[in-house]
Formats: C-alpha cells, structure tokens, sequence
C-alpha cells in the first residue's frame, strides 16, 4: 500500500481513468440487470414489502418496521430507527428485483439483531467519515494549489488523510454487504413460498451480485483518488 503512494502522479491519474471505466461498466450493468430482473414476477406473487416482513419475522425481529420512501435504488437500512427503507420500485413490485432487494435491507436489519461485528465497526465509522468527507471537499484542491505556489504541504496531507478515512470507510462496508447478500440468499433458498424454482433464486442471486460489485467499484475508485492525491503529495515533497 506504501508503494502505492510513491507512484508517479502520472501513472496514479491513469488508474483512475481505468478505475472510472470499470465503474461505469459495472454500473451500467448493474442498472441494465435490475431493470431486467424487476420486470420478471415473482411466482409467489409478493411483493417487496410482503417479503422483507416474511424474513424479518421468520429471524425473530418484531422491532423493525418496513417503509416505502421516495426515490429510484434509495433501498436501506437504518440501524437508529430501526426500519427497512424500500423505494416504491421495490415497496410495491412483486418481481425478483423486488424480492432480492427488499431480502438484502432485511440482511442488514438480521445483521443488526445479531451485533454482526463489521456492521457495528462501520457504524462507529460513519460519524468519523462524515467529517472527513466534509474535509476532502475544500482540502484537496485547495492543499494542491497551496503546494504549487508555497510549497506548504500541510493542507493537502489533511486532505490526504481524512480521504483514507473515507478509503477505509469504502472498504469495511464491502463484508458488510457480502453478508447481508449472503444471509438474503440462504433465507431465500429456504423459503419455497417466496421463490419456487431454482431459476428464481439463481435470477435473484445475479441481481445481488452486481449490485455488491457497485460496492467493490466504488472502494477500488476511492482508494485510486487516494493514491493520486497521495502521490502528488509525496512526489512533491521528495
């Protein structure tokens, strides 16, 4: 990781040109998919809301309230309050989009009931993260054009150093996700009245992988900003 930061700026600005592609493909793919999958129904004829309740109840959670809330792939979880935010594409779709979705936010939600560790290492994150991202806004560009002209390099490495926060903060939430898929996809597996064929479940188990490649993408893209402004840091001032 260390030799990453001493990379050439150059070479450091050419990772991120392919990191960004690799993003778009994989988000175009991913959108592609979910649009594929959410125009498939469902079998059982449920809806997204039908079964995010049907796996909460079967894992014993009778606190967490299952919402509808504005918005295109605004699906989450929200350990404070305790519910599962579905959009309406979700909410109200009986389609294995719907199913693998709302089945994932439960994961969370399961996670949660269950003091999964990485699920509450990431949330004593997010305080932490949130000022960091507020920090990198102003102090990277402003950092690099302080070297350029002073040669001061303390604006900058702050920058640096709350955007490895924001790194980090990237890749805690990828187990994060793994699991909650995982636990989604074993709960489905066994659930003959929510997904009745084979077929289905391979359908919903595609769409939640491409959705964690978003995840994985989006870590790969912030530890490639990292290493550019790293090494426009350490090139500068070796």
């Amino acid at each position: 990781m260390m030799n990453l930061l001493f990379i050439p700026y150059n070479s450091a600005w050419l990772l991120m040109i392919v990191v960004t592609l690799v993003s778009f493909i994989v988000q175009w793919r991913f959108k592609s998919k979910f649009k594929e999958y959410a125009e498939m129904p469902l079998l059982s004829g449920l809806t997204g809301q039908e079964v995010a309740e049907r796996m909460l109840k079967d894992n014993g959670i009778f606190d967490v309230q299952v919402i509808s809330v504005e918005g295109q792939l605004t699906d989450h979880y929200n350990p404070e309050n305790k519910t599962v935010n579905l959009s309406p594409d979700v909410y109200y779709s009986r389609s294995i989009a719907a199913a693998a979705v709302a089945a994932h936010e439960c994961g969370h939600a399961v996670q949660h009931a269950k003091n999964y560790s990485w699920l509450s290492f990431r949330s004593s994150m997010v305080p932490v993260v949130n000022v960091a991202s507020t920090l990198t806004q102003w102090t990277l560009m402003i950092g690099i054009m302080l070297l350029f002209f002073t040669h001061n390099p303390f604006v900058l490495a702050v920058g640096v150093g709350a955007l490895a926060l924001v790194t980090l903060f990237s890749f805690i939430t990828l187990p994060v996700e793994f699991d909650a898929s995982n636990r989604a996809l074993a709960w489905l597996t066994n659930n003959y009245k929510v997904m009745q064929t084979r077929e289905e479940h391979e359908q919903a188990k595609d769409a939640l992988w491409w959705a964690a490649m978003t995840y994985v993408v989006a870590a790969l893209s912030a530890l490639a900003t990292l290493v550019y402004y790293a090494s426009f840091l350490f090139n500068r001032r070796n």
